[in-house]
């Protein structure tokens, strides 16, 4: 290779390694946002699960429910404790919950809610993934590294919810 094309291809690294570290800085998520954000999505995940347990007419689902209020609530704790120390704001429990309650109200009872909150779980813990993509690389370590631990359990919900919305969406 001749010197020419050696400074080309390296110019073109350094271009193309800045512009990807500009686009990657922009993904990321503050701090206040995200423990913000995700502490309204794990209640609201924590309660709709206890809903699922009661309306739902299927031990998959009952049991996937199960799941979502151990793993998300011990999230939730672990969030809380983060923000306490960094004097973050969560979101209201009880204005969250009730919002939950109110959504999973509506949905119908039986195979038809089944359906439905198997669909709703692939799509809100895409959501939360994304999030918690984003905040692995904030400049908050604590924060990042809360994110990078429980980023591996949201995937595997979400890897549960998707079976669970393939077998619901067949009836």
């Amino acid at each position: 290779m001749n010197m020419k094309k050696i400074l080309s291809t390296s110019a073109m690294v350094c271009i193309l390694a800045s512009v990807s570290g500009m686009a990657y800085a922009a993904d990321k998520i503050d701090a206040d946002d995200f423990v913000e954000e995700v502490s309204a999505k794990g209640i609201a995940e924590v309660e709709s699960a206890k809903m699922a347990q009661q309306k739902s007419t299927s031990a998959d689902i009952k049991a996937f429910a199960a799941k979502m209020i151990t793993d998300h609530a011990a999230a939730n704790t672990e969030l809380a404790g983060i923000a306490s120390r960094k004097k973050l704001e969560v979101s209201d429990e009880a204005e969250m919950s009730n919002k939950a309650k109110k959504f999973m109200m509506e949905q119908r009872d039986g195979e038809s809610f089944d359906k439905a909150y198997a669909n709703n779980q692939v799509t809100a813990h895409e959501d939360t993934i994304e999030l918690f993509q984003r905040a692995t690389i904030s400049d908050d370590t604590e924060i990042a590294a809360f994110a990078t631990k429980t980023l591996p359990t949201l995937q595997n919900h979400l890897k549960m919810a998707k079976e669970l919305a393939a077998i619901y969406d067949k009836q």
